[in-house]
């Protein structure tokens, strides 16, 4: 297994959106027609999901955040006037509130096929969406080390993108369930350390000899290696409900990377217990969950989530302005100071004690 190295940290985003009819909101199973009917400029960059109500948008590899921000915008708004004409909406958020699992048709694709085989009913109420950020990488072993690394700071992303309170019309009482719904499923959730790109490509192999897995795709970490694009692939983020919101917390993401890859020496394994409390936090809270940084680059004492991301912020302005991504960053005031779209979420339906409402002002807010 090769890593395909790529331009030092170049970008490539994924975001998953719900299909949603425009009078009911409900989801509906119409990925594959939309596909169908896209024109040739847009179909390489849509991709169908396990389930049919999911339409990934995938970018292009972009040099910088300026170039995601162009490509997106071009994609979302051709996507969105194809679904509008076919009287559907695109919804940008992690789990449809009302939706019900069991009533969701599957994509006929092999691979998803045989995972669902193999899941059952724990695939079964995996409806949930979330962002993908790729960070380019020069090598192989400079992506084993940030994956190490960036574990520590997984939980900031997931808190300042927490997007799916409600699950199936019930207040789940967290603030990202679609987290926990990812956790079930099997070689998903916390990365465990590697030690260098040769181990992880033995441990990648040995898991195909004993035909646990059928490739690295398979691996459903919170972040990994991903040697096909040669990046560092953080896969741990709720979708968030704002198009800003999204750019922000990419922006972030590239910083955090280049830091850990250029100023940050490998600490050999992080402290499994505190990872997995930190991560519970964000889980639970969202921004009012505390934070210990397990490599106290961000000081040594407890803090929030809020706190946290803000402190991280202003620790990677620095690369931020040498990768022309500061006023991206900036963006991240609006949702540490006005909240997240689980804080929406939750801020409408007491207001409105009324689904189709939060899903109707949440999708309605989407570029503002």
């Amino acid at each position: 297994m090769e890593f395909a190295a790529s331009s030092s940290y170049s970008l490539g985003v994924e975001v998953e959106f719900q299909i949603l009819d425009k009078r009911e909101l409900n989801l509906v199973p119409f990925a594959p027609m939309l596909l169908e009917l896209s024109p040739d400029i847009l179909r390489p960059r849509l991709s169908a999901e396990f389930i049919k109500s999911i339409l990934e948008i995938q970018t292009g590899i972009c040099a910088d955040l300026r170039d995601v921000e162009n490509d997106l915008l071009q994609t979302i708004a051709l996507a969105e006037e194809l679904a509008i004409a076919n009287d559907f909406v695109l919804y940008a958020a992690s789990l449809h509130p009302f939706a019900r699992a069991a009533e969701q048709e599957l994509t006929e694709d092999e691979r998803y096929a045989r995972i669902m085989e193999e899941l059952q009913v724990i695939g079964r109420r995996f409806i949930s969406q979330g962002l993908h950020v790729h960070v380019g990488m020069p090598d192989g072993e400079t992506a084993i080390k940030v994956c190490n690394l960036i574990q520590a700071y997984l939980p900031v992303f997931l808190a300042l993108s927490c997007s799916s309170p409600f699950f199936q019309s019930k207040d789940t009482g967290l603030m990202s369930y679609r987290t926990k719904l990812f956790e079930v499923l099997p070689l998903a959730g916390i990365y465990e350390y590697c030690n260098g790109w040769k181990q992880f490509v033995a441990e990648v192999e040995d898991l195909q000899a004993h035909g646990i897995i059928g490739s690295f795709r398979d691996l459903w970490f919170d972040a990994r290696p991903n040697p096909d694009l040669g990046t560092v692939e953080i896969r741990v983020c709720d979708l968030p409900v704002r198009f800003s919101d999204i750019l922000a917390l990419v922006a972030l993401i590239q910083g955090c990377a280049v830091w850990l890859a250029e100023a940050v020496d490998d600490a050999g394994p992080l402290r499994p217990y505190l990872i997995k409390a930190n991560k519970w936090q964000a889980v639970r809270h969202g921004f009012e969950g505390r934070f210990i940084d397990p490599l106290f680059r961000l000081g040594n004492n407890a803090m929030n989530f809020r706190l946290a991301a803000m402190v991280l912020k202003r620790h990677l302005k620095p690369y931020a302005g040498k990768l022309g991504s500061e006023r991206y960053l900036e963006q991240l005031d609006t949702v540490i100071s006005g909240g997240t779209g689980a804080d929406q979420m939750r801020e409408i339906y007491r207001r409105e004690n009324d689904f189709c409402a939060v899903v109707r002002d949440i999708q309605e807010g989407f570029w503002r």
